[in-house]
Formats: C-alpha cells, sequence, structure tokens
C-alpha cells in the first residue's frame, strides 16, 4: 500500500474457513487498518455452551491457533473431554477439543452476565492478540436453518451431524427479519477512512446478494480462484483494486464482478 492509503481502513466479509484464510492475507497487508465482519448465523448451542464456529475460526486463523490440517479448530488440540463424554454415552457428534473448550465457556459464561457477542469477540481478540477488529454481524440471534426430505435441521445438525445428506428443499434463516446491524459495523461503514470492501470466498449467491451500494467500492472474490491462490497475493490485489476504482479507474459494477487475477509464482 503507498504511503497516501496507509491511514485508510478496509472491510472484509467472512465466514468459514476459505474466508478465514483471504483474511488472513489482507491482515497480514493491514494490521489493525482491517475490520473482519463475521457470519454468525452458523451459531448455535450445544451441551449447554454458545458455540460460534465461523468466528472462532476467523479469531485462531488470525492469532496462529488454527489447525492447519483441517483448517478449523486449534492445532495441537487433545480431546480428553471428547473421549470422556463419548465413553459417558453423550453425543459427541460435534467435536470440541479440551482448549476449544476454553473458548466456548468463556463465552457463555460472559453472555449470561450481559455481554454482546461483540464485546465477547472483542475481548477474545485481545487476549488472543488479534490486530484486525473482529466483528459479528450481529448481536441479535440469527440461526440457519435447513428445510430438508427429514424435516428441518439446525444448520450444524445438517452439515455436520448427517453429513450433507439430507436432501435439502430450502434454507431459511431465524431471527434475520429483526436483526440489526451493530453499532460497532455501523461506525466502521460510516467512517470517512474506509476505502474499500472485500466479499470473502464463500457461498457464491450469498456474496452476490451482499454486494449493496454503499458508496465504496465492494469487492466480491472469485471461490474457485480464492482456492488455489496465494493469500498474501490475492490480498495484495484486491486492496490495489479498491484503491483504483475509489480513485475513479472503473465503477461500482466492475468492482462487484471483479475476480483479481492469480500471480504466477
Amino acid at each position: 500500500m503507498t504511503q497516501a492509503s496507509a491511514a485508510a481502513t478496509y472491510l472484509a466479509l467472512s465466514g468459514g474457513i476459505g474466508g478465514a484464510k483471504l483474511v488472513l492475507g489482507l491482515a497480514e497487508l493491514l494490521g489493525g487498518s482491517l475490520g473482519v465482519i463475521v457470519n454468525t448465523g452458523d451459531d448455535f448451542e450445544h451441551l449447554g455452551l454458545a458455540i460460534s464456529p465461523d468466528v472462532d475460526t476467523a479469531l485462531y486463523t488470525l492469532c496462529g491457533l488454527v489447525n492447519p490440517e483441517t483448517g478449523w479448530g486449534r492445532r495441537d488440540e487433545t480431546w480428553t473431554f471428547m473421549a470422556a463424554l463419548a465413553a459417558l454415552g453423550g453425543p459427541a457428534w460435534f467435536r470440541l477439543g479440551d482448549g476449544d473448550l476454553a473458548t466456548h465457556i468463556d463465552r457463555t459464561v460472559r453472555l449470561a452476565t450481559g455481554a454482546t457477542p461483540t464485546e465477547v469477540c472483542a475481548r477474545l481478540a485481545e487476549r488472543l492478540g488479534v490486530a484486525p477488529r473482529i466483528l459479528p454481524m450481529t448481536d441479535a440471534r440469527v440461526r440457519t436453518v435447513v428445510e430438508t426430505d427429514e424435516g428441518a435441521l439446525a444448520f450444524q445438525e445438517y452439515f455436520v451431524r448427517r453429513q450433507c445428506r439430507p436432501v435439502v428443499r430450502a434454507i431459511r434463516y431465524e431471527g434475520a427479519e429483526a436483526a440489526r446491524p451493530t453499532p460497532a459495523i455501523l461506525a466502521a461503514l460510516a467512517s470517512p477512512t474506509l476505502k474499500g470492501i472485500v466479499i470473502c470466498p464463500s457461498n457464491p449467491e450469498r456474496d452476490r446478494a451482499l454486494a449493496a451500494d454503499i458508496g465504496v467500492p465492494v469487492l466480491v472474490t472469485n471461490t474457485l480462484m480464492a482456492a488455489r491462490a496465494d493469500k498474501v497475493a490475492l490480498a495484495r490485489q484486491c486492496l490495489g483494486l479498491c484503491e483504483r476504482l475509489a480513485a475513479g479507474a472503473g465503477n461500482r459494477e466492475e468492482a462487484r464482478g471483479a475476480t483479481p487475477r492469480r500471480e504466477e509464482r
């Protein structure tokens, strides 16, 4: 980035493993000038704990704790709790490592005492040494429900427990209509330093729907290309394209449909 753009801020919209990988590349270039709005529609309650898979994947990826083999969970994890739970005949289909449990317990306790998801996430990020601002997409309760030939299933039930086997009839987002952006997100969007938004690879149909006209370049990354590209190189190209569009070298439709070129290595 140029010296003139040093004060610029950017936002990334992220959900899941693919999004977290591109966010890592952006964070290496932007540090604390990056804000990451993370999907919470896959959150759920399990074993009495508040589980936020995409938020935790973003946090673990950015602090270097993520399991490099899976892209989720913590590296060098131990599984004493899960083994004991399975031996007792408990629900062991959603695997929670011993270290990962600490995150879920801390979140659950703080939410129960009145903290918002945004406040909990900010504290976790601080404790883990994460420089970018990690912003849950809303403080409201939003849940993804998959309507299948076997009935309605919570997303994690469908995706993890049932391994995507049931036939999908429809997907709905409980609580989405009443949910609102958090004050932190609204402030980030309204900031005069905001120079661009990068929608990280996830579900292509959902990504296109999110590319709203909010006054700055909105760049939708190509999911298949992003899976192959060097993440820092891709992040550099994303920021460069946002800068050119903001300077008038293109138009909003270019920003929405652009696929950054993969750099040969």
